[in-house]
């Protein structure tokens, strides 16, 4: 079965639980096939975190959280060395980051130390523990929430941090029809918190997911596709509304997300329509706008549209 066909599957199982935001899942399905860490901003109340739960029950990975607080240490997340008086020696308590799947809950509320305890564990896939590094389950992904309304007492992901992040996804609230159907859904009985007992079963393994990520990176993509997506890159640092445009990391996040929207639609090519569909959620947090811009009621989403829609599509 073709990444098209799993990727399928996996939308109606997590459907099962997620209503109206078909946009948002096929979003994080690419930062899974990209084996990329996802960002998503949104009020509280519109199922962020059942979707990353529906998503790994679905995907067969190991699931953990971590409630980010303001007195929450590295080693909360990490672990670190405990004495054994049984022993008399020291022994490793790994911590919650030990899965293939941690969601960061309101990641923002915690203090920058805390924070940066993922930045190793993200770019390395490995945490360090007293001087020794311990490898993490293959695959690991990072799924952060932060909630855009409420800045008392929250600390804003430094720059470097949110770099680390191959898309920031909005979470808006569903569509009339849809939040109609969610009513009705808990009306009916389902509850979020035992969605085995609502037919939410896995698809696939992951080893499965491995293979599927595999066939991601052999997806062909042509030299003209590559100028575009640097084109792209290289606008947002020349706009007139940006201080800090994207960085090459950021073309090769757009790169690899465009590869996983190519195999999607079940191409084992990139058109440049997978660039500029992916473009705004791999940039909107990778730009910084200059001053006089926020000032003028410009946001990030405004002026990287208008980046994006100025490029000349390759033919």
């Amino acid at each position: 079965m073709g990444v098209e066909s799993l990727a399928g599957a996996i939308k109606q199982q997590v459907g099962k639980a997620i209503a109206g935001q078909e946009k948002v899942m096929e979003q994080v399905l690419v930062a899974i096939l990209a084996n990329g860490h996802v960002l998503l901003e949104g009020v509280p109340g519109v199922a962020k975190t059942l979707l990353v739960r529906s998503l790994s029950r679905t995907l067969s990975l190991e699931y953990g959280r971590v409630q980010f607080t303001p007195d929450l240490m590295p080693s909360d997340v990490i672990g670190t060395t405990i004495f054994d008086p049984k022993t008399s020696d020291f022994k490793v308590r790994t911590g919650p980051i030990f899965v293939n799947v941690l969601l960061a809950d309101e990641i923002n509320r915690t203090p920058p130390k805390t924070q940066a305890s993922l930045l190793e564990a993200m770019e390395e896939r490995h945490a360090t523990i007293d001087g020794t590094r311990y490898p993490l389950p293959p695959p690991f992904i990072v799924f952060a929430t932060q909630n855009p309304i409420d800045f008392e007492g929250t600390y804003p992901l430094p720059e470097a941090q949110q770099d680390r992040f191959l898309l920031k996804v909005i979470v808006d609230y569903p569509a009339p029809d849809a939040e109609i159907d969610v009513l009705k859904r808990h009306h009916a009985g389902f509850r979020p918190q035992k969605l085995e007992e609502f037919g939410i079963e896995p698809v696939i393994t992951a080893d499965s997911l491995r293979e599927m990520q595999e066939e991601v990176a052999r997806v062909t993509v042509e030299d003209k596709v590559f100028s575009y997506i640097y084109d792209m890159v290289k606008a947002t640092r020349n706009s007139n509304d940006v201080m800090v445009g994207g960085s090459p990391r950021a073309g090769i996040a757009l790169l690899n997300c465009s590869k996983a929207v190519a195999a999607l639609r079940g191409r084992d090519y990139v058109i440049p329509d997978d660039v500029k569909e992916l473009a705004l959620p791999v940039l909107r947090h990778r730009v910084l706008l200059r001053p006089e811009a926020e000032v003028e009621g410009l946001s990030s989403d405004r002026v990287l549209r208008a980046i994006i829609d100025a490029q000349i599509v390759p033919r």
